[in-house]
């Protein structure tokens, strides 16, 4: 597998804007769309359209989700002819809206029907193709099983977020979960999950074995993790951003937003405050630059508040280094204990 690094999709997120400014900070691989919903209706060809922004030599994965094998199949020939380098089907969506109508994470409890749905997709595309997967609905005991089915359809590699569906974001991602995977199947496999700092990403190839890092919402709280990353890797000195590296990026986020959102009804706003919310965690707790930041009605105050309260800081003060010197977020972990009880049967 020659990635190394790939952007995650995040709905409401992954969008073209964002992708590429992500790719401009360096040191990513692939970028991924926000996932495409696939229903009984024909696939929204001017969502297609939106969503399938290629950018110069960096690999484009288009996400899509649904549970019916002859939809996603046709999707996924859609999806490839729109110029998609990657077919990846969401089976980790974890949140009650989607869960409720049978797709996202609640695929992962009934492999007979996952393994149609994705049997009908590869007979229907050469392109490759991936499936990002919880370690399971309920309980984690059929990780094994329902990364062997996955591999079993024909999927070429597979991208694993260690948490049961039932955890949603809490907790801290168990690498253990990758690493045993990774073990029992043949394909590639992508750890997802809890990688806070660009050494996490290192750290979770040597403890896992994993054949590339996912990340998705790091990469909004430290927009130069793939960067940092890259350099750790290639032994050199990783960047460390300054407060006005970081208020620098928040004006142009800013004002890409703007462009890009102009014809909604509140504007950029709300996508500019999901970002800055999670830029905040990387912040000293006693600024409280989240609840100032938050309370601001128009993208220009926010700027405002950033100005304001980030502007004195000094590096040190940042938790945007690519070592965590500060911790301000809690890691995934790979114990030395086995891991959870899993079954390969």
């Amino acid at each position: 597998m020659h990635y190394n690094m790939m952007l995650a999709p995040m709905e409401g997120v992954t969008h073209p804007a964002f992708r590429e400014i992500a790719v401009s900070m360096g040191g990513l691989d692939v970028v991924c769309t926000e996932f495409v919903r696939v229903s009984r209706a024909p696939l929204n060809e001017s969502l297609l359209r939106r969503a399938v922004v290629r950018l110069p030599d960096t690999p484009l994965s288009v996400q899509v989700m649904g549970n019916d094998a002859d939809k996603m199949a046709e999707a996924a020939r859609h999806v490839s002819k729109a110029g998609a380098d990657i077919v990846d089907i969401n089976l980790g969506c974890p949140m009650p809206r989607v869960v409720r109508k049978g797709v996202g994470a609640a695929m992962l409890k009934d492999r007979a029907l996952l393994f149609r749905v994705l049997r009908a997709m590869r007979a229907n595309t050469s392109t490759t193709l991936s499936a990002k997967i919880r370690a399971g609905y309920d309980t984690a005991d059929d990780a094994l099983k329902i990364a062997q089915t996955v591999q079993d359809a024909g999927v070429d590699f597979i991208t694993v977020h260690p948490r049961r569906r039932c955890d949603l974001y809490q907790g801290v991602a168990d690498w253990r979960i990758i690493r045993a995977i990774k073990q029992h199947v043949r394909i590639p496999v992508v750890g997802n999950g809890d990688v806070w700092y660009a050494k996490d990403a290192l750290r979770m190839v040597e403890e896992t074995g994993c054949d590339a890092v996912m990340i998705g919402r790091p990469a909004m709280r430290n927009p130069w993790i793939f960067r940092q990353a890259a350099e750790l890797k290639a032994g050199r000195r990783p960047f460390r951003p300054s407060a006005e590296d970081l208020l620098a990026h928040l004006d142009r986020v800013r004002t890409r937003y703007e462009h890009l959102f102009a014809s909604r009804k509140h504007g950029a706003t709300g996508p500019f405050k999901e970002l800055v919310r999670w830029i905040a965690r990387a912040t000293p707790p006693r600024l409280e630059f989240a609840s100032h930041a938050l309370r601001a009605r128009t993208t220009r105050d926010m700027m405002n508040v950033a100005q304001r309260c980030l502007r004195p800081l000094g590096p040190e003060e940042l938790d945007l280094d690519a070592y965590g010197t500060l911790a301000l977020e809690r890691s995934g972990q790979v114990a030395n204990s086995p891991p959870p009880a899993v079954s390969v049967s």
